[in-house]
């Protein structure tokens, strides 16, 4: 038996005293980052654009072409995130179900043929409907990835392997945008014109990713053949060894557990701080162009196009920094507080100024800090329950909030407040304001709670409770510490 097996009594109280060979760690955390991120990463690239697409065929003539007006636009929107919230958590525990490299695949061709399908619409009921579709396909994919990362690696290390796919959000806007005006600048696409071309060949592009991902994407590592069995082992045994009270890494769904993911203090309220967060992101994607058109409205559509692009290039570069940070210190609650004051001082440039320079400025101050959370909030919330199943949930939960966030969002840049927009920015301002207040409340609350814990008799507490009711406790086991 290799020397780092778990010992049945260091897993129950919680003090897995093993130690891993830090090179063989090392060559295996490697071999899984080249296997298995890149796959995943440019599968949520083209969840995003499919997404978020509907922005730049706003300014290739959509709302003209399908005789929109008024807050249609805003409807469209938000029929995505009415399915996308109805399905989050029912679809992470079906990712968990059916398997993670099964299952991620799979959306993934749904919603690359939903991307397809939007080329062919011709009226806001049909738009309408494909966007419901859409988002049905689309719930499972921010939290199923975050879920599935987390059967390969650390909580230490989980961060920034979040950051490496979650960075896909400011480059989809990034790549978006110079996809969008490459399209843009062709006639036509068989016989499709202007955006329809847009949908279309993202979405082509989208379906031939998920086919390629059907035999690239490995489940589990139990399961990897191209680990040797001794990596297989260590893959499994250093999940499991921080997993307290746990003997095995992947349980089966149990209710209990399941409830427990989602009523975990640490998730409630960082899945409330996502709800915020997502205004702010989800806003930007959809609406920078119209922003970026309202600050430069005598550009030409391919050159708005391309002002978007800047920013997000930016934002890209600090969703990497902010959570390889996190996870050098292996801290992510202060990298929450963080982000927030600069998120702030964008929001009050765009409602205290109409200088197009100074608002342009304030776009990158946005993107530079508001696209980390999606990493540092799903790794938190993850590092913060035990059991796989609780896992699951919770993470679930986190991103289901976050999409009530991005519901939200679809209302707060409206066309009656436009050119300035004084009702979203304002909104922004304020719920980035929230989000500092609460992190740092939350922070001090789970020091003072570890503190207690301190106090509490693990022996007397576990005492005649049997292994499947130690297993139950989850985060309520007296040697479970919160992970700040």
């Amino acid at each position: 038996m290799n020397s780092w097996k778990l010992r049945q009594d260091e897993l129950r109280y919680g003090h897995a005293l093993v130690h891993f060979d830090p090179k063989a760690e090392a060559k295996l955390r490697r071999k899984i980052d080249l296997y298995i991120v890149p796959t995943v990463a440019l599968l949520y690239l083209f969840c995003f654009i499919d997404r978020a697409n509907i922005g730049n065929a706003r300014l290739a003539g959509f709302e003209a072409d399908l005789h929109l007006s008024g807050y249609d636009y805003n409807f469209l929107l938000s029929v995505f995130y009415i399915s996308y919230i109805i399905f989050e958590i029912p679809s992470n525990v079906a990712c968990k179900f059916f398997g993670p490299g099964w299952y991620i695949p799979a959306i993934s061709l749904g919603f690359g043929a939903c991307s397809i399908a939007t080329a062919f619409v011709n009226t806001k009921e049909q738009a309408a409907g494909v966007r419901f579709v859409l988002g049905m396909f689309e719930a499972g994919m921010l939290p199923g990835i975050a879920y599935y990362l987390s059967r390969w690696y650390r909580r230490s290390e989980l961060t920034f392997r979040l950051a490496m796919y979650i960075i896909m959000a400011p480059l989809a806007g990034a790549f978006g945008g110079l996809l969008a005006s490459a399209i843009l600048t062709l006639e036509k696409f068989g016989t499709l014109t202007s955006w329809r071309m847009i949908f279309a060949i993202e979405g082509i592009i989208t379906v031939g990713l998920s086919l390629i991902s059907f035999v690239t994407l490995t489940d589990r590592p139990a399961t990897a053949k191209w680990l040797t069995q001794e990596e297989r082992d260590l893959a499994i045994a250093r999940v499991k060894s921080e997993r307290v009270g746990q003997t095995k890494v992947l349980d089966g769904i149990d209710k209990k557990k399941l409830w427990l993911g989602i009523m975990s203090p640490v998730t409630l309220s960082t899945s409330f701080i996502f709800l915020l967060n997502n205004i702010t992101v989800q806003g930007l994607a959809f609406f920078a162009p119209t922003i970026v058109a309202g600050i430069y409205p005598e550009k030409s559509t391919v050159m708005k196009q391309l002002f978007t692009v800047p920013p997000y290039i930016v934002g890209g570069f600090f969703t990497l920094m902010v959570p390889f940070l996190a996870t050098h210190f292996d801290r992510r609650q202060i990298f929450i507080i963080l982000s927030c004051p600069l998120t702030i001082v964008g929001y009050i440039i765009f409602l205290a100024t109409s200088e197009n320079t100074a608002r342009y400025a304030a776009c990158f101050l946005v993107a530079a800090s508001c696209f980390s959370l999606g990493a540092i909030t799903n790794s938190q919330v993850s590092a913060n329950v035990i059991s796989d199943t609780a896992r699951s949930s919770a993470i679930g939960l986190n991103v289901m909030f976050g999409n009530i966030g991005g519901l939200i969002s679809t209302w707060s840049f409206l066309p009656s407040d436009k050119p300035d927009y004084h009702i979203g920015n304002g909104l922004n301002a304020a719920t980035n304001s929230v989000i500092f207040l609460t992190a740092i409340g939350v922070y001090f609350w789970m020091i003072r709670d570890n503190k207690k814990r301190e106090g509490r008799s693990v022996e007397e507490e576990l005492a005649g409770l049997s292994a499947e009711e130690v297993e139950d406790l989850d985060w309520k086991h007296p040697a479970f510490r919160w992970n700040l």
